[in-house]
């Protein structure tokens, strides 16, 4: 018998899903709900294969079943994406017909009823394992791409993901505390987005960018420990893979030390990476100061699944005649520190072929995007005695044997190609010989993981970073990450008299060069906060009017405390083997901050922007 559309729901509810059945089941009864993934006619025999988030079943209409003809006419309007319900018996497949690839692949349903529930008009692409239609009409039908196999699975990690963090922070002590969404706006790097409140014209809730105040707060309250999976909210300039609103894994602690949050934040990855994964994960972390991560990366979230460390090629530099790496090593800028000459080895055995001029030509516009004035370069000959091409003619000095010198100190072998960044200041020849690294590791497939994968997973630790930035264009000292950082205690002499040397104890954790979180040991002294507050530039009646609920909090008895907050968006996607938090969000915008699917941002009502005592005004080129 075919079940009509009209009948009620009850009769149609699934017994099971599509992906629990096994060959123990054989001989029951059962009803599965779903979309046709699949649907093929096999000489009067109709094969079905239907879909959930479980998985897949596959559902056959014999052509001597009871009702066969019925069946078989109402399976013909079928197509794939139509909504089904359908009812039979699980029976063993033959072996020959035994599928490995499905984890149902040992059984499949004998349909004796079937019914439409919803019918699917035609597809703006095809919902397949990985959809490979653009990212804009991927976005605009999301719920349609959300039913790819590997949008589920990745939907999935994200859950279990969380559950993890919940299930190891539950087990540790800490409380789970929400806080506040609409908030006071304050400076925190980026720029906040407001919400305009009716009821007090003119005045502004601002969407935090991090709960950092709250959590503090809440040391002072006396919750030592508090965790909570938050949204957060940035107004940046769209650009690269960021979003304008993501989440975190939030977390502060009282009484501890940079050691104790380390631990903390390790034993959580591991559990998350077991639980989710099945994967132990070797700890202590590896750990780098931020200046030994700058000299050998040029980058402070160096990928460390390959090596291809940066060499000092300054003494080398000094004896050779090329003028332009004699003038980088002079006193830089303003008679700030001397600047640098770097080197980068990419070993012949790493290249299919040599780097061919144009190859590397490509390189020297990747280095020049770090504000490199230019890559130079040269080889060790296949005898591995003497240097070939680039400038090399500028260090061949034959008493000085200043060839097999080079070769010698870089640890070069045959065929090996070296790169050489200068620059009167030492950051920007690190970070743009850095950035070639990073991208010698992607072109030589030294990071390469197949998405899905579980690995490899290389953590790392940068410890020991500035607490200060110097603005050249404004002329004053910053902080490099937020102002509630606590300086190192054997820098709180020179504070004042030289911040520029100061380190603070800040911490970020690094995988797969990706920042994954990023926290600090939190001023709670009024006095030291103070200090530093005046050395950004903000004096006692600003910092009472932006920051004047935190800091007196800070006078009643605030505790020492610290915290890090992990990226939740980034961590799944490395999980997933992913290059694109998108992949691990249901609905994110693109990379121009819009949701195509509802045409997010829009327009609003003349009515609500009154109520709002709001005016539009038109850009100048709109006008």
């Amino acid at each position: 018998m075919v079940k009509k559309t009209e009948e009620q729901m009850e009769q149609r509810k699934r017994t099971t899903h599509c992906g629990a059945l096994r060959k123990a089941d054989a001989g029951k009864r059962v009803i599965l709900n779903g979309w046709v993934n699949r649907k093929r006619d096999h000489g009067g025999i109709t094969f079905i294969n239907l879909r959930d988030r479980y998985g897949v079943t596959q559902a056959v209409i014999d052509p001597d079943a009871p009702g066969a003809a019925e069946l078989t006419a109402l399976a013909a309007e079928l197509r794939n994406e139509y909504c089904v319900a359908l009812e039979g018996l699980v029976r063993p497949r033959p072996d020959s017909m035994v599928n490995p690839e499905m984890a149902t692949g040992e059984i499949e349903v004998a349909v004796t009823a079937l019914s439409i529930l919803n019918r699917c008009e035609i597809l703006p692409f095809q919902i397949e394992e990985e959809t490979r239609a653009g990212e804009d009409l991927r976005l605009t039908y999301r719920y349609l791409d959300l039913r790819s196999g590997g949008m589920q699975r990745r939907i999935r990690l994200r859950h279990e993901t969380a559950f993890a963090v919940r299930e190891w922070m539950y087990a540790q002590g800490f409380y789970e505390i929400e806080t506040p969404t609409f908030i006071r706006s304050t400076p925190e790097g980026a720029r906040d987005y407001l919400v305009p409140s009716r009821l007090y014209p003119g005045k502004f809730y601002a969407l935090p960018q991090s709960p950092q105040l709250y959590k503090q707060l809440l040391m002072a309250s006396g919750f030592d420990k508090y965790f909570q999976i938050a949204r957060c909210y940035r107004d940046e300039d769209a650009r690269g893979d960021r979003q304008p609103e993501f989440t975190q894994i939030d977390i502060e602690m009282s009484f501890v030390s940079r050691d104790d949050v380390l631990a903390m934040t390790e034993g959580l990855m591991g559990h998350v990476f077991k639980k989710t994964l099945g994967l132990e994960l070797a700890a202590p972390f590896k750990r780098l100061t931020y200046d030994e991560a700058m000299e050998r990366y040029g980058t402070d979230k160096p990928d460390l699944r390959f090596d291809l460390p940066l060499r000092d090629f300054g003494p080398y530099a000094e004896k050779g005649t090329f003028q332009a790496f004699k003038d980088a090593l002079v006193s830089g800028p303003g008679g700030s520190a001397a600047g640098a000459v770097k080197a980068l080895v990419v070993p012949a055995g790493l290249m299919k072929t040599p780097y061919s001029r144009k190859q590397i030509e490509d390189l020297e516009a990747h280095a020049r995007i770090y504000k490199a004035k230019g890559l130079a370069w040269m080889k060790v000959s296949a005898a591995g005695d003497t240097l070939e091409g680039g400038v090399s003619r500028f260090f061949t000095a034959p008493e000085d044997n200043q060839a097999g010198a080079i070769i010698r100190g870089l640890e070069a072998g045959p065929g090996d190609l070296i790169l050489i960044a200068a620059d009167r200041r030492r950051k920007t020849a690190n970070t743009a010989l850095g950035a070639v690294r990073s991208r010698l590791g992607k072109d030589l497939g030294l990071t390469a993981s197949s998405p899905g994968t579980s690995g490899p997973f290389e953590f790392v630790w940068i410890v020991d970073f500035p607490l200060f930035e110097y603005n050249d264009e404004e002329g004053r000292w910053e902080a490099a990450h937020h102002l509630f950082s606590c300086p190192q205690e054997r820098y709180h002499a020179v504070l004042e008299s030289d911040p520029g040397s100061v380190k603070g104890d800040l911490y970020d954790l690094v995988l797969n060069g990706y920042e994954l979180a990023s926290g600090s040991i939190r001023i709670h002294d009024p006095a030291l906060q103070k200090r530093v507050f005046a050395i950004v530039g903000i004096g006692e009646e600003e910092a009472e009017a932006k920051f004047g609920f935190l800091t007196n909090a800070f006078k009643y008895g605030a505790p020492p405390h610290g915290g890090i907050a992990p990226g939740l968006d980034r961590l799944v996607m490395l999980m997933a083997g992913e290059s694109s938090i998108k992949e691990v969000i249901a609905f994110p915008k693109n990379s121009f901050a819009v949701s195509p699917m509802d045409n997010c941002p829009g327009e609003v009502e003349q009515k609500q922007l009154d109520e709002l005592h709001l005016r539009v005004i038109p850009p100048p080129d709109a006008r």
